[in-house]
């Protein structure tokens, strides 16, 4: 079954991990297999402007542990280091209960994103005023007899619509 805007959801991550690919394998292409977990992870702990948080910290509730932070301790892992079992299990549970709230935060915050993106098209849309008289001309497609017409039309307008130009 084709879904026409979930397509269009992965194409246009597919262009995202190509351009980053592009530059995590500038030197030798032929190692991009390699890389393409270092270009995943970049993406995913990478804060996104719509949504003004991590791919990561919206699925999993949490900021994700950089590996540097395993060899070089910080602040964060020391402190759940020293937390018991119980209080880290407390403390996670109630990260997971907040994140429903954290994911209708980013889910407003997309939202408000689109909608200035939309008022910033529209201003720079001008309106040309309306246009009579358009009669389109219509492919058939058709690909049978080489003879056969291969458009349709002219066709009557019978309502008007506003263009943008």
């Amino acid at each position: 079954m084709y879904y026409a805007a979930a397509n269009g959801l992965a194409e246009a991550f597919n262009k995202t991990l190509c351009n980053l690919l592009k530059k995590v394998v500038a030197k030798s292409k032929r190692d991009w297999h390699e890389r393409i977990g270092e270009a995943l992870w970049a993406y995913r702990t990478t804060v996104r402007t719509p949504t003004q948080a991590t791919p990561y910290a919206l699925v999993y509730g949490v900021e994700a542990v950089l590996p540097l932070e395993q060899q070089i301790p910080s602040l964060r892992i020391a402190i759940q280091e020293g937390l018991t079992e119980e209080e880290n299990a407390r403390i996670r549970l109630e990260e997971l209960e907040a994140l429903d709230e954290k994911r209708l935060e980013a889910q407003q915050r997309l939202e408000c994103y689109q909608a200035r993106l939309c008022r910033a098209f529209n201003k720079k849309c001008v309106f040309s005023g309306w246009r009579f008289a358009v009669r389109p001309i219509i492919t058939t497609h058709r690909t049978g007899n080489k003879f056969l017409p291969k458009w349709d039309g002219p066709y009557c307008q019978r309502s008007l619509h506003q263009w943008c130009v």
